[in-house]
């Protein structure tokens, strides 16, 4: 059975925003689309390490600020011709509130 990690409610990141999010098991860049979707992945871009969490968030994509990366929110996968990925975590929204899978922050936390 999955445990989930409440990190703190919907209405605190804009539509289209982002917010580094400290859990017990360390930071994670969480994301929220304009549809109101979330998604979690590392905050380092795969290309110099740029701080996602601090890049544009369109559609289903965040562009690195540092060198315009675009990273899909789904899969963590750099998208054209850059290569690259991220690890991406299970999150959801329930009562206005975004969960975390605590067992997939732990195996990150693992591999650091």
């Amino acid at each position: 059975m999955s445990e989930w990690i409440d990190v703190g409610a919907l209405d605190d990141i804009a539509p289209r925003g982002a917010r580094l999010v400290k859990t017990p098991l360390g930071c994670v860049a969480v994301f929220r689309t304009y549809e109101d979707e979330v998604f979690a992945l590392d905050n380092a871009c795969p290309h110099k390490k740029g701080p996602l969490a601090e890049g544009i968030v369109h559609g289903k994509s965040v562009t690195c600020p540092l060198h315009n990366w675009v990273i899909s929110l789904e899969t963590g996968q750099a998208q054209g011709a850059d290569e690259g990925s991220v690890a991406t975590y299970p999150a959801r929204v329930e009562d206005g509130r975004i969960w975390l899978e605590r067992s997939f922050l732990q195996m990150r936390t693992a591999a650091e």
